[in-house]
């Protein structure tokens, strides 16, 4: 007769064979072994303690990899049918499918569309260094982590901030594979995700009264100026500005006009006064179909349309660098705001910041101010004789 080996776990039994035969007059059903002392009984029994043995150390390893112990796991792993691999790509697919269906409750659609972007650049990169539309996430180690590094910074051309975020997104990706129990090891231990200092100039204040007071000719040049200027004035970003709503202005504590919103990339609380500038823009626009009809406080059009526009405006305006819309947010912290004696304290709270170290790096001091502290300085150190005097005085 065949025998055959039952696993039971959790109540749920596998039976599979053991590709052994035996007379039935000589098996002891209790113990499920041969009878007898004869070398055919002896080599039976030996074989069937193996494959028993071969049992618990398929559950150990289970064990120590975290992974539940069931009775169809047990016998795969006996009759040497392997789980199928875990492919990158198509849990990359799966947490993006899984982001899409919680856009605008957890996450933002430029979130959304960053991880696409991601995920792109790692099947363009999986198909230059391994010609595979897919790889095994057993395959991840230090070695791929930093090949990838090198091909977005040299095939893509990203530089190293882009380079980091990128792999920053792609990080989730394999912590959600740690967290799951299928990765052994993180393939990011040593690698090295420091970003580099990059210096943000703002608009100076000739080159923002150049933009205030320059005559355009052109309906989207002369709404794109506006909203950029509107920004400039009150220290939104894109995202802010694209969704704020009338309803999200009205009567601050001074009996004067403020914005009451939340920032879109970090969900904090920002309450910003309308300087008088910034309430003439709104005013202007208040007939203006899509404020009217969405309820938003200005006409804004798509990310990349601004910039576009805003590029003209800077050629026409002989502004002689890169004009990006997000500069009117550092021009805010810093022209606007900084040079003009409003506390860093007060300025982050208007960005709407969880840390004032985030808004130091916004509010770049600049040459004017630290003229203007030197030259008091040297007006208090002029009216000092000696420095004998001065030490004295200090002193006192």
């Amino acid at each position: 007769m065949p025998i055959y080996l039952r696993i039971t776990v959790d109540g749920i039994p596998k039976e599979f064979t053991a590709k052994r035969d035996w007379i039935s007059s000589r098996w002891n059903v209790h113990s499920g072994r041969a009878i007898g002392t004869k070398e055919d009984a002896k080599t039976l029994n030996t074989y069937l303690d193996i494959l028993q043995n071969k049992v618990y150390q398929a559950r150990q390893n289970l064990i120590e990899k975290n992974q539940t112990v069931t009775s169809e796991q047990l016998k795969d792993s006996l009759v040497g049918i392997k789980e199928r691999p875990r492919m990158l790509i198509e849990i990359f697919e799966e947490h993006n499918r899984q982001m899409a269906e919680l856009v605008g409750k957890e996450f933002s659609p430029t979130t959304l569309i960053r991880y696409k972007t991601c995920i792109n650049n790692t099947q363009l990169f999986l198909k230059w260094k391994f010609d595979a539309s897919d790889i095994d996430i057993l395959k991840l180690n230090f070695e791929f982590i930093s090949d990838f590094a090198f091909y977005l910074k040299s095939v893509r051309n990203c530089n190293h901030n882009s380079t980091l975020k990128y792999l920053s997104n792609f990080r989730k990706i394999v912590y959600r594979c740690l967290q799951y129990g299928w990765l052994p090891k993180d393939p990011f231990i040593g690698f090295r995700m420091k970003t580099k200092y990059v210096e943000r100039i703002p608009l100076s204040e000739q080159e923002l009264n150049e933009i205030v007071s320059k005559q355009f000719f052109v309906e989207r040049l002369c709404q794109v100026r506006d909203v950029f200027l509107f920004c400039c004035f009150t220290g939104l970003g894109y995202a802010d500005i694209r969704k704020l709503k009338r309803s999200e202005i009205g009567v601050g504590v001074d009996g004067e006009k403020w914005i009451f919103t939340k920032r879109q990339k970090t969900d904090t609380s920002s309450r910003i006064p309308l300087l008088p500038f910034a309430l003439s823009i709104l005013e202007k626009y208040k007939d203006h179909p899509q404020c009217v009809y969405e309820d938003r406080a200005l006409p804004v059009l798509s990310n990349q349309k601004m910039n576009s526009y805003l590029k003209e405006i800077a050629d026409l305006c002989a502004i002689n660098r890169k004009l990006t819309f997000h500069m009117a947010r550092h021009t805010f912290a810093t022209t606007v705001t900084l040079t003009n004696g409003v506390p860093i304290e007060t300025i982050s709270k208007m960005l709407g910041h969880q840390s004032i170290r985030t808004t130091q790096i916004y509010a770049k001091i600049l040459d004017l101010k630290v003229s203007e502290d030197m030259q008091k300085l040297k007006d208090k150190l002029g009216k000092v004789n000696s420095s004998k005097s001065f030490i004295e005085e200090g002193q006192n």
